[in-house]
């Protein structure tokens, strides 16, 4: 995994940051949950989502486990979505 990167909408640090692309529902959103339980409450998950399905349904899954879905950019032939870890219940 390379450096944390900036989010560009947001100007938020991202502590780390997943490329899904081609990997297909629903394992795309296991392994983005696997991620974010890796990290600690407050941190910033970009993840990269092939357009469809995963951009459907991904956020929508984070969001419905509490998790905080600041933004959605599109590349090309893609999304980068990304997400705040929620706050320890």
């Amino acid at each position: 995994m390379s450096e944390p990167a900036q989010a560009a909408s947001d100007n938020l640090r991202v502590d780390a940051e997943l490329d899904l692309r081609g990997v297909i529902c629903p394992y795309n959103f296991v392994k983005t949950k696997l991620k974010l339980e890796s990290l600690q409450a407050g941190q910033i998950l970009a993840v990269i989502l092939d357009e469809g399905d995963p951009i459907r349904n991904v956020p929508r899954s984070v969001s419905d486990d509490g998790h905080a879905v600041l933004s959605q950019e599109q590349l090309a032939g893609a999304y980068r979505v990304t997400i705040r870890k929620r706050a320890a219940s």
